[in-house]
């Protein structure tokens, strides 16, 4: 049996503009970052109050680019105030592509694209 999740790993073309989307859309923070030993660049991101990360991996030159498919996978976080978080993600210059929507259960869920057309899910909870 698996102890815990430790992260999850993401293929991208663009590296740099990847880790700069997650840090500033979604206050991600860059815990380190070091080429494989294949020779791919990655990055790691720290989410607040979550042990796991997300590895973005940046292929070395040469290798088949990243063609991500919709609705492939996406990544969803929890946000306190949908309202306040969108107006916070607007005047940075990011733009929801979807939401908010209240959901059945009293959720109110809203969607971003990510470089690379990665979808990110944000979630406030009912309460």
């Amino acid at each position: 049996m698996v102890k815990k999740l430790l992260h999850t790993r993401m293929r991208v073309n663009d590296l740099a503009a990847t880790v700069k989307f997650y840090q500033e859309a979604l206050g991600l923070t860059l815990s380190r970052q070091h080429t494989s030993p294949r020779g791919a660049q990655l990055a790691f991101l720290q989410t607040p109050n979550s042990d796991e990360e997300i590895e973005i991996c940046q292929m070395p030159p040469g290798a088949e680019p990243v063609k991500v498919q919709p609705d492939l996978m996406h990544l969803a976080f929890e946000v306190e105030d949908m309202a306040a978080f969108t107006a916070e993600l607007q005047a940075k210059g990011f733009a929801l592509s979807d939401g908010p929507t209240q959901t059945g259960s009293g959720s109110v869920i809203a969607f971003i694209d990510a470089p690379e057309g990665y979808e990110v899910e944000l979630i406030q909870r009912a309460k």
